[in-house]
């Protein structure tokens, strides 16, 4: 994922490489090529156009530190304003309340759910050390609920057993009340996907979440689904009130679009990032290593950052001078 994007943005940056100055005109140019290159990414267009704003706020007429070059400067920013667009640095995400806490699974059919399920299983209990409960609601298809119970015994955790001709809010709330009673300190409920977004779909998920209460209603969505992605996180964030996003098959040929866009659209953390199909491929979410990733260029955004530091520590030495000289915090 991002090569393309990464190649183009390489390129694009080139043209900023032997200035001696940010300018207007330069920038101009790059924003365009950089412009070009996130929508052939399959980046939303409104998110396209605010990221190639706040950018273009900072760059113009920014003065270029004397250790770095333009390009580099420019990379810097970037880096910056990619981070921010993907959720800017904070902590990791961690299982908090009282347990049980349920966890929900929502996304279109194909998303890769029921895998996910098993991942996020596996992720909190080796990383964690949690007890798990995995629970299907997919009635129409019973090949995905044996598909997970399958995927929960490989990696160790307990699955509550449903008949597919129960109602889907009616297997969650039975497995609620087996998690509360086994002491269990999640319950993973997978959901049933369509191809595409339905209102009986959104019904359905609505009556679950309202069944369990909810802690974390996690949005699954493929990397690969492009535009069809913003599609689709629209129309479940608009059913259900989402606490984050799981990206998944992040390790295929997709270009990218959709892990710039979703977070932009729903308004919610990228949580994790599904990176194989083996129950062991799920990441957390890290913005700055995205970003980095994206640039292709990870070494130049450690001396820019590292730059910024030395900048830091020079004003702020210069400000304890004047102080102790009883000229006050004068910033001009």
């Amino acid at each position: 994922m991002f090569d393309h994007l990464t190649a183009r943005l390489s390129r694009t940056i080139e043209n900023l490489r032997g200035r001696g100055r940010i300018t207007d005109e330069n920038v101009a140019a790059t924003l365009r090529e950089t412009r070009i290159a996130l929508l052939e990414a399959d980046v939303a267009l409104p998110v396209v156009k605010a990221f190639i704003e706040a950018v273009r706020a900072k760059a113009l007429g920014a003065e270029v530190l004397a250790s770095l070059t333009p390009g580099q400067a420019f990379i810097g920013i970037l880096h910056t304003e990619l981070v921010q667009l993907m959720g800017g640095s904070g902590a990791p995400w961690k299982l908090r309340g009282r347990p049980p806490v349920v966890m929900l699974l929502a996304g279109l059919q194909g998303a890769g759910k029921t895998t996910t399920a098993a991942k996020l299983a596996r992720w909190l209990i080796e990383r964690e050390r949690k007890r798990v409960l995995l629970a299907s609601t997919d009635v129409r298809r019973p090949a995905a609920m044996l598909q997970l119970e399958r995927l929960a015994g490989q990696v160790q955790a307990e699955y509550f057993t449903a008949a597919s001709d129960q109602a889907p809010a009616s297997i969650a709330r039975a497995a609620l009340e087996r998690a509360r009673s086994g002491v269990f300190d999640a319950l993973i409920v997978d959901t049933a996907g369509r191809l595409h977004v339905d209102e009986s779909l959104m019904a359905e998920v609505r009556d679950i979440d309202a069944a369990v209460g909810s802690a974390e209603r996690l949005f699954v969505v493929d990397a690969m689904a492009g535009q069809d992605a913003v599609n689709a996180a629209r129309a479940f964030g608009a059913a259900l009130e989402l606490t984050g996003v799981i990206l998944t098959k992040a390790d295929g040929d997709a270009r990218g679009g959709a892990a710039l866009s979703v977070r932009q659209v729903t308004g919610k953390p990228i949580v994790f990032v599904g990176v194989g199909e083996k129950t062991e491929a799920l990441e957390p979410f890290d913005p700055e290593r995205m970003a980095s990733r994206i640039l292709g260029m990870g070494d130049v955004v450690s001396l820019v950052e590292q730059v910024h530091r030395q900048v830091d520590i020079q004003e702020a030495e210069r400000l304890t001078r004047k102080a102790l000289k009883g000229k006050g915090f004068d910033m001009v």
